[in-house]
């Protein structure tokens, strides 16, 4: 329960921080293999629409993660530009990294 409650934390700040996009990214995005698509998306995309669902779908079934995530150097560097702003992102990004770590 603290993970989808994390996960919605999450979703609700990128929202707050106007990073929450209406449109899916295509199929072609979606099939990167690179870390985090970061070939084909932006961080906050990644974010929305495959880490999100999957750690939900996950945490919903009672599934435990496979390790740490390990998703808040990649926040930190994504999210310079916001300045300050980005502060509680970060916070919940840290908490998700120590929630899965501890799965």
């Amino acid at each position: 329960m603290q993970m989808l409650h994390a996960l919605a934390e999450l979703e609700g700040e990128l929202k707050m921080l106007r990073l929450w996009s209406v449109q899916a990214p295509s199929a072609i995005q979606m099939a990167s293999v690179q870390p985090f698509c970061i070939d084909t998306m932006s961080f906050e995309q990644w974010l929305q629409w495959i880490f999100i669902p999957r750690m939900k779908s996950m945490a919903e079934q009672g599934l435990t993660t496979l390790g740490p995530c390990q998703i808040s150097p990649m926040g930190e560097q994504s999210f310079l530009h916001l300045g300050r702003r980005n502060a509680d992102l970060l916070r919940i990004l840290a908490r998700i990294d120590r929630l899965a770590a501890a799965d």
